[in-house]
């Protein structure tokens, strides 16, 4: 009885250390596979068969799309940087707005294409532009879903397009494309110009983009981001939505139909919103350690890790923050070095214990230093 009552001890800890569930989803998705995440934390609320490779159609220029833009951000290019189409780049089929070979366009409008009407010609375009042909951008794509994790993905062409002979090896999960979609959205907001636009032109007016995603303009709160459609992929998603704070994933793959892929994504991303809230614990100002024989007296303590958290929504009017810092420290302080605890509950339950740090070294005091400050007191007290 004593042993047993030991891991009834162990195992309550256990349970009292488990981070905010995901409550079990009980949805049909129809499609082959399907999931739902929180952008901010990355949190899988929902997931059906997540991690089975799929061909993903034309939802493959997420990351070419994420190329583009890390390319951009980077200075490596720039928005009116101009594109040549090549014969390659001309000869695409599907999706497309008609590439002449020799045709130029600027880095801005050939993305407003390929965001707005998944424009195939305009996807090999810069895929060359950026890595000088469409294999060597290829490599990059897959060494970028590596660094990310996709561990289910392998590309064989930018567009997603099931045409040449490696085109049944073109393969990534609803995970993954959520991975690379979160990469993205995330931390290049920019993208959001195109992928929110509904009707657009490019070449000077002459030429309409209509938005291939119906949910940016039908979904409220939609920011985009990505349709697909092969014979072999079916009707592919990612969709993406922004309520309260909270921005959604949502990704189907192999669905029957277009209007199936449209509504369950906004069936799982409505369950999202209406069931999930993100909270961002703030830090007073004034959450500072007194530092002895520092340059500094004082330094700030700020949280070590991203304070986003997922939460049901039912918790967010209980949620508490306590903070323990250390009385002093002692220079030199590193930055980055632990000062505290920040302590995140929901009534008596721990959502988390986020890690207060540093936010700036503070060198020791030399002794001339010390003998200078000494002095300067001794001076002002007299």
């Amino acid at each position: 009885m004593k042993r047993m009552g030991v891991w009834v001890m162990v195992l309550a800890l256990l349970v009292g250390f488990v981070p905010t569930g995901v409550r079990g989803v009980e949805m049909e998705i129809p499609a082959k596979s399907a999931l739902l995440m929180d952008a901010a934390t990355g949190t899988v609320i929902y997931e059906q068969n997540a991690h089975e490779p799929l061909a993903p159609a034309s939802v493959t220029k997420v990351m070419t799309m994420l190329l583009i833009m890390e390319a951009i951000d980077s200075g490596s290019i720039g928005w009116e940087d101009t594109v040549t189409a090549s014969e390659s780049a001309a000869a695409k089929g599907g999706s497309q707005i008609y590439l002449k070979v020799g045709e130029t366009m600027s880095v801005s409008d050939m993305l407003k294409s390929i965001a707005v009407s998944s424009a195939n010609d305009c996807a090999c375009a810069m895929a060359e532009h950026i890595a000088g042909s469409e294999s060597a951008f290829v490599e990059k794509m897959n060494h970028r879903a590596k660094e990310l994790g996709m561990n289910d993905t392998n590309f064989v062409n930018c567009t997603g397009l099931d045409d040449g002979q490696d085109a049944a090896n073109h393969k990534t999960s609803a995970y993954d494309i959520a991975l690379m979609s979160r990469e993205l959205m995330e931390n290049h907001p920019d993208i959001k110009k195109f992928t929110t636009i509904w009707m657009d032109t490019v070449r000077n007016g002459t030429f309409g983009l209509s938005n291939t995603n119906k949910l940016v303009r039908f979904y409220n709160g939609a920011t985009g981001l990505k349709t697909g459609f092969t014979a072999g992929a079916g009707y592919c998603l990612s969709a993406t939505a922004q309520r309260e704070g909270m921005e959604l994933i949502a990704v189907v793959m192999g669905c029957e139909t277009s209007q199936e892929r449209f509504s369950a994504c906004k069936s799982m991303l409505d369950y999202g919103f209406a069931n999930y809230a993100v909270v961002k614990p703030e830090m007073p100002e004034s959450a500072q350690v007194p530092v002895r024989l520092g340059e500094i007296d004082r330094v700030a303590a700020v949280p070590g890790n991203k304070q986003a958290l997922l939460i049901e929504k039912t918790q967010k009017s209980m949620v508490t923050t306590q903070i323990q810092l250390e009385e002093e420290v002692h220079a030199p302080v590193s930055a980055g070095q632990r000062l505290g605890t920040l302590t995140v509950r929901a009534g008596e339950q721990i959502l988390a214990q986020i890690p207060l740090v540093a936010q700036q070294p503070v060198e020791k005091l030399t002794w001339g230093q010390v003998f200078l400050r000494v002095l300067r007191n001794v001076c002002f007290s007299a």
